[in-house]
């Protein structure tokens, strides 16, 4: 690590925020680094075993291009993702399943293929600032303690723990009481008799609300999405074989025929931002996890010779802090559909709130096709001028945020905080200075979809 050389843009985070600005950086001249604390890129895709990716569109309307499509394209030329399908839960229009290995790959090809240079196994240990700008970060690794200097810093950490350092104010969890949506630890398992599980569907129409009785939905797409099998879960509960504060079962098929991700546990009153808080959640996860294998394994049809290919491998977290930025998203910027001036990207992903108390999810949909904009305002804060947030940690409320945190609409975000900041470095100007109407067009011109 002797030498490092200094840097116009660091990222501090690989997740699909953070790999899409340091994609957009570089591609826009600026000498980008990314510091990844785990040997590969892709966040909650790939580290934590959340898939599929949801959801890129608004009704008929393809709301996220840019680069985090282009990953998609790349990734079914490969064969490793069927695209843009069909959402056969019926919650949103489409979910894009995908090879996470396939995926650590192809991520890694567009960064250096960009002329990103990547640091992995890397975490961030220290901020060094002087009046009002980030100077330098201390990161650890095998190499030790080492100072990385830079020009314009972007926090893709999802949690915001490069803006807290430097000093930026941050609220965390819900307004009134601080609570967090809850953890889940993903369990994703192989050897699924996808057909036996569709015979048990369309036979047990009551045990899948969503559906309204007609499940013929589930025959509308290629891989498999479903929340249900209610009478079981409450059975299985009832016998004291499920402690999960859940009310259902969630699984969603992935690119490869027969392996499922399984997103069903739920590890209430823990704190992602404290290291104790978070080993013992990751603990809780595993143990749920267990009672879920023996679960569908005894319950399900389709599920009895299905083993296990992994947990996580971390811990999946929904919220933590939100940084205090220019501007805080709300709910009913959402809900109202709000065209900002300075809008960067658009989602038409609903209001999806993991209660932070127990069972229950709370849903707010816009109407048919509806779709929001996100305002850079949200992404720069009022005492660090030289850094760019993105990602899930952007500055919103509770609800706003429950929306615009899953991974199409972060990876639209990180596209547009790799642009602002590539133009700030050129500029020689404070992120804050920057004309939007610039990162506007250049995201226009790198296949972004922007309606201003």
């Amino acid at each position: 690590m002797e030498g490092m050389p200094k840097y116009d843009v660091i990222v501090m985070g690989g997740g699909i925020s953070g790999a899409m600005a340091a994609v957009a950086a570089a591609s826009s001249g600026a000498r980008t680094l990314i510091v990844e604390s785990h040997g590969f890129l892709g966040g909650t895709l790939t580290a934590n075993g959340v898939g599929p990716m949801m959801t890129f569109h608004a009704g008929e309307k393809l709301a996220i291009q840019g680069f985090t499509d282009q990953l998609i394209e790349r990734l079914k030329k490969l064969g490793k993702s069927p695209g843009h399908i069909f959402d056969t839960v019926g919650f949103t229009y489409s979910v894009t399943p995908f090879d996470a290995e396939a995926m650590k790959h192809e991520l890694e090809l567009m960064v250096t293929e960009s002329g990103g240079e990547l640091l992995y196994h890397t975490m961030l240990a220290g901020v060094k600032t002087e009046n009002g700008r980030i100077v330098s970060i201390t990161v650890c690794n095998k190499s030790g303690l080492s100072e990385i200097e830079g020009s314009v810093f972007i926090d893709g950490t999802g949690d915001g723990d490069l803006s807290v350092l430097a000093g930026a104010e941050f609220t965390k969890g819900r307004e009134t009481d601080g609570a967090m949506q809850p953890m889940t630890l993903k369990m994703k398992m192989y050897n699924v008799d996808i057909p036996k599980v569709k015979e048990y569907i369309h036979a047990h129409p009551e045990d899948f609300p969503l559906y309204n009785g007609d499940t013929s939905i589930i025959e509308k797409s290629p891989r498999l999405s479903v929340g249900g099998f209610d009478s079981l879960f409450k059975e299985a509960k009832a016998k004291g074989e499920i402690s999960i504060p859940r009310e259902n079962i969630l699984f969603f098929e992935t690119n490869n025929p027969g392996e499922v991700i399984l997103n069903t546990t739920r590890i209430l009153g823990h704190d992602a931002t404290d290291a104790m808080s978070l080993s013992r959640a990751e603990m809780v996860g595993r143990k749920q996890c267990r009672e879920l294998e023996l679960f569908v394994r005894k319950y399900i049809p389709g599920f009895e010779h299905a083993v296990v290919e992994s947990t996580g491998p971390n811990i999946g977290v929904r919220g933590s802090r939100q940084i205090k930025g220019l501007y805080t998203l709300t709910a009913e910027d959402l809900l109202e559909q709000r065209l900002f001036e300075d809008a960067i990207a658009h989602s038409g992903y609903p209001i999806d709130i993991h209660s932070p108390d127990g069972e229950g999810t709370k849903h707010q949909k816009l109407e048919w096709g509806g779709m929001y904009s996100i305002p850079y305002s949200c992404m720069i804060t009022d005492s660090v001028r030289n850094l760019i947030v993105i990602g899930r940690c952007i500055s919103a409320t509770f609800e706003a945020q429950a929306a615009m945190r899953t991974t199409p609409t972060t990876g639209a975000i990180g596209h547009a905080g790799g642009v602002a900041a590539a133009i700030a470095v050129k500029g020689g100007i404070d992120v804050r200075d920057i004309n939007i109407k610039e990162v506007q067009h250049l995201l226009k011109e790198q296949g972004a979809y922007l309606e201003v």
